[in-house]
C-alpha cells in the first residue's frame, strides 16, 4: 500500500484539475525511470466515435502510459451523459462492479512498474448502489494524492475530503495545490492555512499556466524519496 505500486488521484470535487495532476505525476515517474500506466476506472461524459465511447481525460492518460494499452484497459467504464457514474450507469442498463475494476488494476499493474489511478468526481461520489469512489480506493490499495482546487470554498472542502481519506484507513501521501481561476488574492494564505492543517506533504503547486503539459506540470512536483522508490 504505497507508491512502489502507484497512487489513487482524488480531489476536492470535480473540475479541480486531476487528470492535470495524474499526468504530471506519470511524467515524473517516467522522468525518473519508471513504466508507468494510467487508469481512469470510470468516465461520464463521453462522446460517441466509430470505436465506441470516449473520453478525453482517458485519452490523454492512454497517450500518457509507457506502454501500449487498449482504451477499455484505461477506461473500463465509459458512459455518455454527464452526470454522477451510478445514475449515468443506470441510465445505460448496467451497474459499475468494483470486481471487475479491481481486476482492471490488476492486469495493468502486472504489465507496469507504477499505476496512476484517476477517480471520479471527489472522495465521495457514488459509484453504484452503496459503494464510492472511496470503496475502489480501498480496494486497490493504493496511497492516495489529494488534488485541490485552490479557489473560494477550497478550506473546507480540502479538509473534509482528508479527513474522509483518513477515515477509510489509506495512506494520505500528500496533496498538490492546482491554482484555478480567477485569480484570488488569498491565493498564498490559503495554500498555507492548508499546509498547516493537512498533515502529509505539499507536493507542489500548479500555477495557471499559459500551456498545460504533463512535463509543465511535472516540473513543479516533488515526491519524498520514501513514496516512490
Amino acid at each position: 500500500m504505497d507508491g512502489t505500486r502507484g497512487y489513487f488521484i482524488t480531489g476536492t470535487d470535480t473540475g479541480v484539475g486531476k487528470t492535470v495532476v495524474t499526468l504530471g505525476l506519470m511524467q515524473w515517474l517516467q522522468d525518473r525511470g519508471h513504466r508507468v500506466a494510467g487508469m481512469k476506472p470510470v468516465a461520464t461524459g463521453c462522446v460517441p466515435t466509430p470505436q465506441g465511447l470516449r473520453n478525453d481525460d482517458a485519452q490523454r492518460l492512454r497517450q500518457q502510459a509507457s506502454i501500449e494499452l487498449a482504451y477499455e484497459a484505461v477506461n473500463p467504464y465509459a458512459f455518455e451523459p454527464p452526470m454522477a457514474p451510478h445514475s449515468a450507469a443506470a441510465a445505460a442498463g448496467t451497474r459499475i462492479d468494483l470486481d471487475r475494476l479491481e481486476a482492471g488494476f490488476a492486469e495493468l499493474r502486472s504489465r507496469a512498474d507504477r499505476v496512476c489511478v484517476e477517480g471520479v468526481g471527489g472522495w465521495l461520489v457514488p459509484l453504484n448502489g452503496g459503494e464510492t469512489v472511496a470503496d475502489l480506493a480501498v480496494r486497490l490499495g493504493l496511497d492516495v494524492i489529494l488534488v485541490v482546487g485552490i479557489r473560494l470554498g477550497c478550506l473546507n472542502h480540502a479538509l473534509l475530503t482528508r479527513r474522509a481519506i483518513e477515515a477509510s484507513g489509506l495512506r494520505l501521501a500528500g496533496w498538490v495545490a492546482n491554482c484555478l481561476p480567477p485569480p484570488t488574492d488569498t491565493l498564498k494564505e490559503n495554500i498555507n492555512t492548508l499546509k498547516s492543517m493537512i498533515y502529509a506533504p505539499l507536493l507542489g503547486v500548479v500555477p495557471m499556466l499559459d500551456t498545460v503539459s504533463a512535463k509543465a506540470v511535472a516540473d513543479r512536483l516533488s515526491l519524498p524519496a520514501a513514496g516512490y522508490t
